[in-house]
Order: structure tokens, then C-alpha cells, then sequence
């Protein structure tokens, strides 16, 4: 099953009003489908600038990119997230993920635990919300969470409020196939205090975490989209130039960066053909950027195709 593109853009300046409202203004108007914040501490609330967005738009999907999963508490996330799709008509989607940088968890004294744990913990969190979400009820007796709760007392307007869930460990992206509904490739790992590593960036690996999941997904593999999010786009004039920066940032030779899908940098015509060979390599039809203006004549040559 051949997916059509959908594409959203991670908004990066949400500390204004104004700059809020026109950054979502201006993905709707260019045909982006979502509008994402993102969550560390330190920076804006992941939630409340979407309810800005979400005034000034009327289709435009919004969610977290994505919540650090460390610092919620799976009911009272809930809570937040069936009000916030209640209030935005339908409109959230849920991005989670297992957080990693040490700094902000020490800033508020949360452990940063070792990777297997974190990810236990977030599928204890997806379970729960889950439940929370579709019945407003749920009893759960869990290796992190202990909870009963009767009733939520909030319902989202959609009957299924889709999960994103970004990763790049095995142990991460098994629990994405049984959950998720968008599968999001990262490709960094962290090093010491959470410090990101490169070492997913190459087609190769990510090609060896695409199988992990088709294989984990089972027969869920075709109700769920799979996703990248983007760390460099570069459209016309001066690609050649970004790309040989490139070489000198991430170390890489030309034809690595030329095939990772977390550079999207060449004419108009050659970054169609990278996405749509990527489509047909690793089955991404979503892909997010954070320059909603230089990436939008991709998205007017694929949105829909």
C-alpha cells in the first residue's frame, strides 16, 4: 500500500503571540497538514501555544513534537489532551517520546533513567492514556503507574486520538509498532547527559530500524503511517554550498548525506525524487520540517500524491 505524502512543520519560535499565530497561518496557507511544538524545559509549555494555533486555523492538525513522556503524569496527561482536542475541535495529535537530556532533568529533579526503563515507563503511559482517552476509565497495575480512575470526566472529540511516537532504539520502536499510529524516525541516539549522536543518520541504519519495526507491527503495519522529522532542508539556489557544509558538520561522505532522510537539500526536482524513493524504500509518507516556507514547494509538487 503506497501511502500519499503528508506533511507538517515544527513550529521553533513559540514565545509570542504573534509569532505563533503566524507560523500557523502560514503552514495552513502553504498546504502543511500538522503544526507541531515541542517539549523541554526551559522552553514554552508544549500544549497552550497549539490552543493559539488552533484559533487562527481551521484544519490544521497540532500537537507536541513530542512530549518528553519523564515529565507527565499519564492521567493528568490525559486530562490535558482530551481538553486540548475538545477545544481544537478534534485536531490533536499526541506525539510522545522518552526524553534523554540530563540538564533539564536534573533542573527539576526528575531521575533520567537508563534507556530500558524509560521505555517501559512510556508504554505503561501509552497504555494508560490510551484507556483514558477511548473509555474515560482506567485500572492499571503497572511496573511504573498504579492507577484507578472511574471516570475522566473530559472526552475528545475524536473517537481515536492518534499516538506519534519518535525514537530510534529497537527496545523504542517495538513498543511504537504495537502503539502508535504514526512511527517517527529520529535517527539520534545520546551519548553522555543525553548528548545527540549522528549515528542513525545513515540510510543503512535507518533501513536496519525499519525493519525492526515492520516486523514488530505485525499486521499492523498497514494502519500505521511512518514519519521523519527533518533536521536540514535546503530548496534551490545554494544546495550544493549547504550540502558541502554538511560533509564538514556530520562528518559524512557526499553520498551518505545525499541519502539520509534527515537532509532534504537539492532542487525542487531532486529532493521529489529523494522523497519518493524514500516512500518506496522505507514506506515514509510524513515528513516534518521547521522551514514551513523554503520546504513549501515540496509540499505543493506531493501533499496528496
Amino acid at each position: 500500500m503506497v501511502r500519499p505524502f503528508r506533511f507538517g512543520v515544527q513550529a521553533t519560535n513559540l514565545d509570542r503571540p504573534a509569532a505563533i499565530v503566524s507560523a500557523a497561518k502560514q503552514a495552513e496557507a502553504l498546504g502543511y497538514d500538522e503544526f507541531f511544538s515541542y517539549d523541554h524545559f526551559g522552553a514554552e509549555d508544549p500544549f497552550i501555544p497549539l490552543m493559539l494555533a488552533a484559533e487562527v486555523t481551521s484544519r490544521l492538525r497540532l500537537g507536541p513534537l513530542v512530549l518528553n513522556n519523564e515529565f507527565h503524569h499519564p492521567a493528568l496527561l490525559a486530562r490535558t489532551a482530551a481538553t486540548v482536542d475538545r477545544l481544537t475541535g478534534g485536531r490533536l495529535v499526541l506525539g510522545f517520546g522518552t526524553g534523554y537530556d540530563q540538564a533539564e532533568h536534573d533542573a527539576i529533579g526528575v531521575l533520567l533513567r537508563d534507556p530500558p526503563e524509560r521505555v517501559r515507563r512510556l508504554e505503561d503511559c501509552l497504555i494508560a492514556v490510551r484507556c483514558l482517552l477511548d473509555t474515560g476509565a482506567v485500572t492499571l497495575a503497572g511496573q511504573h503507574h498504579n492507577l484507578a480512575v472511574s471516570e475522566l470526566g473530559i472526552r475528545p472529540v475524536q473517537a481515536c486520538v492518534p499516538f506519534l511516537i519518535g525514537g530510534n532504539g529497537r527496545r523504542l520502536i517495538e513498543v511504537a509498532a504495537r502503539h502508535a499510529h504514526i512511527f517517527q524516525f529520529t535517527g539520534l541516539s545520546h551519548g553522555v547527559n543525553g548528548a545527540p549522536r549522528l549515528d542513525g543518520f545513515r540510510f543503512e541504519a535507518v533501513a536496519e530500524r525499519n525493519r525492526w519495526f515492520m516486523r514488530a507491527a505485525g499486521h499492523r503495519l498497514a494502519t500505521v503511517e511512518r514519519s521523519v522529522l527533518v533536521q536540514v532542508c535546503h530548496i534551490g539556489h545554494g544546495a550544493h554550498e549547504r550540502n558541502q557544509a554538511l560533509l564538514q558538520e556530520w562528518g559524512f561522505d557526499l553520498r551518505t548525506v545525499q541519502r539520509t532522510p534527515f537532509a532534504l537539500v537539492g532542487s525542487i526536482r531532486q529532493v521529489v525524487d529523494k522523497l519518493e524513493w524514500l516512500r518506496d524504500e522505507l514506506g515514509v509518507n510524513h515528513v516534518v520540517v521547521r522551514d514551513a516556507e523554503g520546504f513549501a514547494p515540496i509540499v505543493a509538487a506531493l501533499a496528496g500524491r
